[in-house]
């Protein structure tokens, strides 16, 4: 059995809607569904395998039972399970928050930082996100707006539309807007540092935490230069890389793609349907479903109607050390690539 078909643990955020319910076939029972974690192996939240001789197992149990090989030679520099991929669905406008990097969230948190992409897969009449701040601010005023509920104010918001896709970097100050319904790929963590949350009160009746003071250590206080870096795929860096898949049915009904012992790859299916086969095993995808292909898998194909991502471990890329020898008469000038 080498195509993981897997069933996500549901999150009811005051803020979320029921689209994700009504429109993507996510089975839950309660009335807010704010996100779906598609592909975890989070234990706040872990994804649950639906077919196989693991049916009812979450997936970092069939990790542990089958071997780190499954997730492939990329990721043996990661300690835990690389990756957490989650549909969201924001009826209400979300906190602004900042997520720290790893190194500040391995020391005070004991789990990695969260670099993140969001792909809007719709969004209402003049939607909007916050990314980044309009201009650089100290850290004294950053501060000081925290506390005078101005900080709106220096915020970058973003209009979006179907389609659009940003990479927030760890540091990156940040909010998803109301009406918009988001495929989110993140580092494996789940720690948010809230500084402003529009006065509301969670269901206890009390206002939600914030955690100031850490957001003031890890923000990146200046404005954020959007690029396409990540080309000629979605979203690419050292934690993931996203590439997009678009069957019409038409001009383009099939896909075939091969996994390596290089790297897994998780398919998430943002809409349409069709039949997944690989190794002689075929089964039917629609909106909504998320697969786990372990590394070296070997090829796969996709038939039908298809808007997808599938997101695999590329190697860290290569670090450069620059050296400098400079002499009476002239300066030279090294490279060294000490991947």
């Amino acid at each position: 059995m080498s195509i993981l078909k897997l069933k996500p643990s549901c999150k009811d955020y005051i803020w979320g809607g029921s689209r994700l319910k009504k429109e993507y076939g996510i089975g839950y029972d309660g009335e807010v569904l704010a996100e779906a974690w598609e592909l975890s192996c989070h234990p706040d939240g872990p994804s649950y395998i639906v077919n196989s001789r693991y049916a009812g197992k979450t997936l970092q149990q069939y990790i542990d039972e089958e071997g780190k090989e499954v997730l492939g030679t990329h990721c043996r520099r990661f300690r835990d399970f690389p990756i957490l991929t989650k549909f969201i669905d924001a009826k209400d406008n979300l906190s602004i928050q900042v997520h720290p990097d790893n190194r500040y969230a391995l020391k005070n948190e004991g789990q990695y930082g969260k670099t993140e992409m969001w792909y809007v897969m719709d969004a209402g009449k003049d939607a909007f996100l916050y990314y980044g701040f309009k201009k650089e601010i100290s850290r004294e005023e950053f501060a000081r707006r925290i506390q005078e509920d101005t900080l709106l104010e220096v915020l970058n918001a973003v209009p979006v539309q179907k389609g659009d896709v940003l990479f927030i970097e760890s540091g990156t100050i940040h909010a998803i807007g109301k009406n918009i319904l988001i495929a989110e790929i993140q580092q494996n963590s789940n720690i948010t540092y809230r500084v402003y949350d529009y006065g509301r009160v969670g269901k206890d009746g009390k206002k939600r935490d914030l955690h100031i003071e850490k957001a003031l250590a890890v923000t990146n206080r200046i404005p954020i230069i959007k690029d396409n870096s990540g080309y000629p795929h979605v979203a690419d860096c050292d934690y993931f890389t996203v590439d997009k898949l678009n069957l019409d049915g038409k001009v383009m009904q099939k896909l075939t793609g091969k996994v390596s012992e290089e790297s897994f790859a998780s398919i998430l299916i943002l809409d349409g349907e069709g039949t997944i086969s690989n190794q002689g095993e075929i089964l039917n995808y629609k909106k909504g479903d998320s697969f786990f292909l372990p590394a070296g898998s070997g090829k796969y194909t996709i038939k039908g109607t298809c808007d997808a991502l599938i997101t695999t471990i590329r190697a860290k890329a290569a670090q450069v050390r620059i050296g400098i020898d400079i002499g009476g008469t002239d300066t030279k000038i090294g490279l060294i690539d000490v991947h």
